[in-house]
């Protein structure tokens, strides 16, 4: 019987996880060395530092991350004490490239942008990337991708730099945060960087906060208009007040946070620990069917305010960031807790592959974009 300690805002996790021992969760930032001392097995997510500090003297043997990222673990300390590692890679790609999307139909017709013909760049060409990349050349933009990694393994695409890349008419971050080494992504995006976005550019960052210079970032949007949606901030959860006055679109940390995302890394956890201890368990989970999954379709005038009422009914982004922005009349302290408790609290929402659009003699390009964004659609 295995001890396992949890974070508790992984999906499921009691229930799928009992099956292999004692299960005890608690919030991912109040995990310490001394409740380890007896667990076999440590399950988080981004918000817990995985490391020698964490680790030392305990009992772990297995360390899983429900997340795409791995920058919280301490992958190098892990190998050399043998502890097997694993975390979800690509459990929540559709759910980002969705809160994606999401965004720049509502900047769009919030901000009267027309996105026929835009140049959109797609910085880190990896699970998410792709998928960002992929409806966007659908939807007809001119796509750029720049992923220096990639291009040094020699994937075959067609890669441009960044510098190229950030003169695009959109921008969307999708790399994993590096500290070091020849392509660290650390404040990849720096004062001189944001320079040369062109006025009136989107920049979307759903990857991680300090991929983007924060401070920079504040300072140049006091200059220059960059429609700015941000999802991922420094510092977390005390996030930068002062730049949230100034970004677009605001929300905390939730892009990928479907429940098809969460129940995806989940399950991840849960079959590659059945592997590492060679236990013959099963897990099988249904999702709470939609009652209300029918959406008719609204000719608004517009292509992107017609979209956008579409995906509105799905996932209105803009009560995220109303919510969020509440944060500004908080004292310090009380910003963390609440940024926390806006995550753990999330309510999850469903991916478009779960909902059908009653066409009623809808124009082509607008089949295209929802046939694009997953959407089904229905004479």
């Amino acid at each position: 019987m295995l001890n396992i300690l949890c974070d508790e805002n992984i999906f499921s996790a009691k229930e799928a996880f009992e099956k292999f021992g004692k299960v005890t969760l608690l919030p991912g930032r109040f995990i310490s060395n001394s409740l380890l001392k007896n667990t076999d097995v440590l399950l988080v997510r981004s918000v817990t530092e995985v490391n020698e500090s964490l680790l030392k003297n305990t009992a772990v043997k297995f360390v899983g991350t429900a997340t795409i990222g791995t920058d919280h673990i301490d992958e190098q300390y892990l190998s050399a004490k043998n502890i097997f590692f694993t975390n979800a890679k690509g459990c929540n790609s559709n759910a980002v490239a969705e809160y994606v999307f999401s965004a720049l139909f509502y900047l769009a017709k919030e901000k009267k942008i027309s996105l026929i013909n835009k140049s959109f760049a797609v910085i880190g060409y990896g699970n998410i990337g792709s998928r960002v990349a992929k409806i966007a050349g659908r939807l007809g933009m001119n796509v750029l991708l720049n992923d220096p990694p990639l291009e040094e393994m020699g994937v075959k695409t067609n890669f441009v730099s960044i510098d190229k890349a950030l003169k695009a008419d959109i921008v969307t971050l999708h790399v994993p945060l590096t500290k070091e080494g020849k392509h660290k992504t650390l404040h990849l995006i720096n004062y001189e960087k944001l320079k040369l976005l062109k006025e009136n550019a989107v920049l979307i960052n759903a990857s991680r906060g300090a991929v983007v210079n924060n401070n920079d970032l504040n300072k140049v949007l006091e200059k220059k208009n960059i429609f700015t949606v941000l999802d991922v901030w420094e510092d977390e959860p005390q996030i930068n007040t002062s730049l949230l006055n100034k970004v677009s679109l605001a929300t905390p940390h939730i892009a990928g946070y479907s429940l098809e995302g969460k129940l995806n890394g989940t399950k991840m956890m849960f079959d590659n620990l059945k592997k590492f201890f060679n236990l013959n368990l099963n897990w099988n989970i249904r999702l709470p069917e939609i009652k209300n999954n029918k959406i008719i379709f609204e000719d608004l005038s517009s292509f992107e305010k017609s979209v956008y009422g579409v995906i509105k009914d799905v996932y209105n982004i803009e009560s995220d960031d109303k919510t969020l922005r509440k944060i500004i009349k908080l004292d310090k302290k009380q910003t963390g807790e609440y940024f926390d408790m806006l995550r753990k609290n999330y309510p999850y929402r469903r991916e478009f592959t779960n909902y059908f659009v009653k066409t009623n003699n809808m124009k082509q390009q607008y089949k295209k974009a929802l046939q694009s964004l997953r959407f089904n659609l229905e004479e």
